[in-house]
């Protein structure tokens, strides 16, 4: 929830009422769905049920937004394949530091060094005008997605000598996708609350969740 809540603030702000909940229960019940301008979604995993799946897909395409980060979006309701339909792109693997390493089996061992690199049609879009590429330190997400998806910005996975792929593999990081009446933002930077509060991914992530609002 911490990482939901740097959010909240900038929802506030902007004139919405927060609604919280733990599960996508909520997803199920059409008469609050309607209401629902915009969705800030940060579960990763789980599962999602038939009803809550179908109450999700009716909302965004009657208007609802969806925008999230990282697993809380990319690697969520693996049991689905209409989820990762609708979302447009699923977390694959973020290749860590070399096997022999120290810390190995450790989440830190997944943080590596790597670059969003903006797109020219990113420079002048409402989510990412005025930024430039940036560095990060964290993990870096190799994604599965398909050609229905507006990519804003990409990481690049390099080939280190104990890869056992032989090609740099380009991953989209960030990127839009519309769905009926309704808009999907997801950026892929945001495994902790460090990673959120670089000025970069907070502010796209911001943007996002604006941009993707009813």
């Amino acid at each position: 929830m911490e990482a939901t809540d740097l959010f909240v603030p900038h929802l506030e702000k902007h004139g919405y009422e927060v609604h919280l909940a733990d599960s996508p229960a909520p997803y199920a019940d059409p008469a609050f769905m309607a209401g629902v301008d915009v969705i800030v979604q940060c579960y990763t995993m789980g599962t999602i049920e038939r009803a809550e799946l179908q109450g999700l897909r009716a909302a965004i395409e009657a208007g609802t937004g969806l925008a999230g980060w990282h697993g809380g979006i990319a690697d969520s309701f693996r049991n689905s394949s209409d989820y990762l339909h609708l979302i447009g792109g699923q977390f694959a693997c973020h290749p860590g530091k070399h096997p022999a390493e120290e810390g190995a089996g450790t989440e830190q061992h997944n943080f590596v060094p790597y670059t969003v690199n903006m797109l020219p049609e990113a420079a002048d879009h409402p989510i990412t005008e005025g930024i430039g590429d940036f560095d990060l330190v964290t993990e870096q997400y190799w994604v599965l997605t398909d050609e229905y998806i507006d990519v804003l910005a990409t990481t690049t996975q390099k080939v280190r000598p104990w890869d056992p792929w032989h090609r740099e593999v380009t991953s989209p990081a960030i990127w839009t996708r519309r769905w009926g009446q309704g808009k999907i933002f997801v950026a892929t930077p945001g495994h902790s609350v460090d990673v959120l509060q670089h000025d970069s991914v907070r502010t796209v992530i911001e943007r996002g969740i604006l941009w993707a609002s009813r």
